[in-house]
């Protein structure tokens, strides 16, 4: 099927090497405030897949995220936050990219271009029909998540897509689709710029959504965080000091001693 590859259409500015510094950032800024609006169109689509990711979680599944390049890297970035800062265990969410963990730095050539690799990573995951999987790809073309995808969905495994091209090969198979359409970029091609941008707004609502759902947050306060840093640890007291309204020293004495935001207020309120 044939459809309309946005993502690699020429940049709306030439002779970008003739611009000034100023009218560079000025206008890749000026692109980039598009970002919200597109994702704003598709709002019910990543509701409805969320909706799904957050049942089947609630149901002892896991979320996966697979992609190549800039998306898979996304995705492990993603992933990787999830338990610092929710308290989850690093198996609820992951990451997969093409070329495995070696490709988080540098690229590996021609990893996105095998269309059974994919479905093999998956499978080292034990994935299963409880699990929820997005295909990351700006193009919508990348055979390693399309083949993933169509293999998860012949298992009875649910299936999701984050692209920017309408009518895209990964936008067909995916069970729950998002595409943004962000349009050219800058740089013609260079789909790291908007079509990121945008894969990792959406990957925000995603998993921030999710953890909300989940009951990882208390108000608006991230309860269940590690305590990894000083940084964490002052903001944890501070977060028992207005919970609770003690002092600064009697909520820190609190957290060294539960060595968890909810369970220090917890531990006060029954």
């Amino acid at each position: 099927m044939s459809f309309t590859k946005t993502t690699e259409e020429s940049s709306k500015y030439n002779h970008l090497e003739k611009m000034s510094i100023s009218e560079i950032v000025t206008n890749i800024n000026s692109e980039d405030k598009s970002i919200p609006l597109a994702i704003e169109k598709v709002i019910p689509e990543i509701e409805k897949l969320i909706q799904k990711v957050v049942l089947n979680l609630k149901n002892g599944g896991r979320l996966f995220y697979i992609g190549a390049g800039t998306s898979g890297r996304l995705g492990i970035l993603d992933a990787s936050e999830c338990p610092p800062t929710f308290g989850v265990t690093h198996k609820l969410v992951i990451g997969i990219i093409a070329g495995g963990d070696k490709a988080i730095r540098k690229a590996v050539e021609y990893a996105e271009d095998s269309i059974t690799q994919g479905w093999i990573d998956l499978k080292n995951h034990k994935v299963s029909s409880k699990d929820f999987v997005i295909g990351i790809a700006a193009s919508g073309t990348t055979p390693y998540v399309i083949g993933a995808l169509e293999k998860c969905n012949k298992n009875k495994i649910d299936t999701g897509c984050i692209t920017c091209n309408i009518g895209s090969p990964l936008a067909n198979t995916a069970k729950y689709p998002i595409v943004i359409k962000v349009g050219p970029e800058f740089v013609t091609g260079s789909s790291r710029m908007k079509a990121g941008t945008a894969q990792k707004l959406i990957l925000n609502m995603i998993s921030t959504a999710t953890m909300i759902q989940l009951g990882k947050v208390k108000g608006n306060k991230m309860v269940d965080m590690k305590l990894s840093n000083n940084k964490l640890v002052n903001r944890g007291t501070k977060m028992i000091m207005s919970e609770l309204n003690i002092s600064e020293v009697q909520a820190n004495k609190l957290l060294l001693k539960h060595k968890s935001v909810r369970k220090a207020i917890n531990s006060k309120l029954k």
